[in-house]
């Protein structure tokens, strides 16, 4: 219930906010003068930058296990599936959430957790992270995605991708608009010079707000290091998990699923980076 009353309350505060904007900047009578009806225009992109975020959201343990191969285990495959198991539950009883589901699946070391409720989460765990870590610092991995998802930042990241879809939609039609009567002189309708522009700015307000996404699940990568350590009751076996992911070749993780890893592929531009470097992440543990 909680969750459903963040979600409304979410898509009536950037109703608003896009309101006040509008208002604010005239272009609601401008717009209204040019027969485009702008609170439909709002209306049309927060149900679409919302329900898009949603529906991967509700469909991502699917698009998980499907992208990567993972498979659900239930621990009677092996000595090593039935201590994964048993430990995940057991750190998801002390996290206070319900047992997720628990997968492994071939890659480069890495892990993630996904889902849309804390109750009913996926864990899952790659070949390569159980073939170069110690069981300690294993566990310590998985103490991270379990704190991801008692967090709830599954939902949290969806609801900030959700307002960022919707100023996307809405400001690169609105610009597209603006270009179309001032530039292009279009006189009645819209002309190609809207979709020229509403193209080129969805393309470049995209890009912003992929940096405001990978800004926070960078911020939200700290809190889950932090979460490990206090399910543990020492941060030693995440600064050890962290030391070890440098030394080895981590990644290995679709896009869909990236932000939700326990480490991404390096080379890519810190500001769009999912994660800090493990170096802040060790220091940040080491402080705390």
């Amino acid at each position: 219930m909680k969750r459903v009353l963040l979600l409304v309350a979410t898509n009536v505060a950037v109703m608003l906010v896009l309101s006040i904007v509008v208002s604010v900047l005239g272009l609601d009578r401008w717009l209204t003068a040019e027969g485009i009806d702008y609170l439909s225009l709002l209306w049309f992109s927060a149900i679409f930058g919302f329900g898009g975020a949603f529906i991967s959201l509700l469909m991502s343990k699917t698009i998980a296990k499907f992208s990567t191969g993972a498979h659900v285990i239930d621990g009677s495959e092996g000595t090593t599936e039935y201590w994964l198991v048993q430990t995940v539950h057991k750190l998801a009883e002390t996290a206070g959430i319900g047992k997720p589901d628990v997968a492994m699946y071939d890659g480069p070391a890495n892990a993630f957790a996904t889902g849309a409720f804390r109750d009913s989460a996926l864990v899952a765990v790659s070949t390569g992270l159980l073939q170069s870590m110690s069981r300690e610092e294993v566990e310590a991995v998985l103490g991270h995605e379990v704190a991801h998802v008692a967090n709830g930042d599954m939902v949290t990241l969806t609801l900030i991708q959700g307002v960022l879809n919707t100023f996307v939609f809405f400001l690169s039609r609105v610009v597209g608009f603006i270009v179309d009567k001032a530039v292009f002189k279009t006189e009645r309708g819209i002309g190609p010079g809207f979709y020229i522009t509403m193209i080129v700015s969805q393309i470049l307000f995209g890009i912003i707000a992929s940096m405001i996404v990978a800004w926070f699940s960078r911020h939200r990568e700290f809190r889950a290091d932090r979460g490990s350590a206090d399910l543990l009751g020492t941060p030693k076996p995440m600064i050890a998990a962290l030391s070890r992911l440098g030394q080895i070749q981590s990644g290995g993780l679709p896009d869909s699923v990236k932000a939700f890893g326990i480490s991404s592929s390096s080379g890519l531009a810190q500001m769009f980076s999912t994660h800090p470097p493990l170096e802040q992440r060790i220091a940040a543990l080491q402080q705390a």
